[in-house]
């Protein structure tokens, strides 16, 4: 490194670390350097000699000096940096021309004029052929939005790179091309894949949306699923209900018969006839009523397109449909689709129908087991009237 190349990096080091405000976060010294970085890479591949490089490498050092100032006219001054510094160090004034010359060749839309311009603009673009070019980018973001220069959203910033990467930002030298331009392609990928799934997450949220709107209302299906499960948990214990009730007096008839019954040939034991009798027929009323509470009531099973149009059936009932044929079952389900409020309608019908089938099997439970302890007291004072005043004993 010669001698000036390590004054003006000492320089420049020292002016960026201590005098740039704290708010540029991507026109820092860190860029700087990996403009030199890139300005040297490219160099090395020309190999233009020393003068040229040197020429180059301190234009690459000086070229964003004049963000110490402001970001207004930053090249100007910039190259008033370096002629007050490089006058300073009694540098060759044509040599410090062109390294004026290529600092304001980085500025926004100039087209270089020779390789050297076209080295100094690929170096100090470099950042758009590196797999960090996202991150790098997220801080120009910040850092415009901090001086108040530009606001941008996540999705407006990556249009406005997609933009800069199809109608300015271009490589111009060859080694650029070569080497750079892959990752910068990878880039422009990312973006738009970034961009395409942005766009899908918003037609999600849309359709999820219009799905909200025009579906029913949460509290609405909880309340049919809610009432429709506690209708059938109480058809179920009905159901139950009456099972008991047929099981205890199958039982009680079963030991009449094998006990009682056998009894009754004896002459003897004629007081036991009448209540044996009112025994057995309150528990056979008790059966028959608690059979009626669960004997289902299945209707003609069929329907025509006429009934399905007008909304007349209910097509969740099973006793509406089960004669009919697969295929204009099959229609009429589909008609019940398409129209939410017949699917409302028929969950309604569906729901009052099996409260009228609740209403009857409690009514009819209702009298069986008010029957069947009517029944169980009078046998029992029955047998104990028949003992004490018809009973072998009754004259003790």
């Amino acid at each position: 490194m010669s001698e000036i190349l390590e004054k003006t990096e000492n320089f420049v080091v020292d002016l960026l670390s201590t005098k740039l405000d704290s708010s540029y976060l991507y026109h820092n010294l860190s860029h700087t350097q990996r403009v030199v970085k890139s300005t040297k890479e490219l160099l090395n591949f020309y190999d233009l000699g020393e003068k040229e490089n040197e020429i180059a490498l301190l234009a690459a050092w000086l070229h964003d000096t004049g963000y110490t100032e402001g970001s207004e006219n930053h090249e100007e001054t910039s190259c008033d940096i370096t002629r007050e510094f490089l006058g300073r160090q009694e540098y060759d004034k044509q040599k410090v021309d062109r390294v004026c010359s290529l600092i304001m060749a980085t500025k926004r839309f100039y087209e270089p004029q020779n390789l050297l311009e076209e080295i100094i603009r690929d170096a100090d673009c470099s950042h758009f052929g590196k797999k960090s070019y996202l991150e790098t980018a997220e801080l120009l973001r910040e850092e415009l939005d901090i001086l108040g220069l530009a606001t941008y959203t996540q999705k407006e910033w990556r249009e406005a790179n997609l933009k800069m990467f199809q109608t300015e930002q271009r490589f111009y030298t060859d080694y650029a091309l070569q080497n750079w331009q892959e990752e910068k392609n990878k880039n422009i990928r990312r973006l738009i894949k970034g961009k395409k799934a942005e766009e899908n997450l918003v037609k999600k949220e849309k359709l999820k949306a219009k799905y909200k709107s025009e579906s029913p209302d949460r509290g609405i299906q909880t309340l049919f699923r809610v009432t429709l499960k506690n209708h059938l948990m109480l058809s179920d214990i009905a159901d139950t209900k009456a099972n008991i009730l047929l099981s205890v007096n199958a039982i009680i008839i079963s030991l009449v018969l094998s006990n009682l019954m056998t009894k009754l040939d004896n002459p003897s034991n004629n007081y036991l006839i009448y209540p044996t009798l009112l025994f057995v027929v309150f528990s056979v009323v008790s059966m028959v009523l608690a059979v009626l509470a669960t004997r289902p009531n299945v209707t003609q099973g069929e329907f025509t397109k006429e009934d399905v149009k007008q909304r007349k059936v209910n097509l969740l009932f099973f006793g509406n449909f089960h004669k009919m044929k697969l295929e204009d079952y099959q229609w009429a389900i589909n008609e019940l689709v398409q129209d939410k409020d017949y699917i409302y309608s028929s969950l309604t019908k569906d729901l009052y129908y099996l409260g009228l089938v609740l209403n009857r099997k409690y009514k009819i439970l209702r009298w069986t087991y008010t029957i069947f302890i009517i029944g169980m007291i009078v046998s029992v004072i029955a047998f104990v009237v028949s003992f004490k005043y018809f009973g072998p004993d009754r004259g003790l």
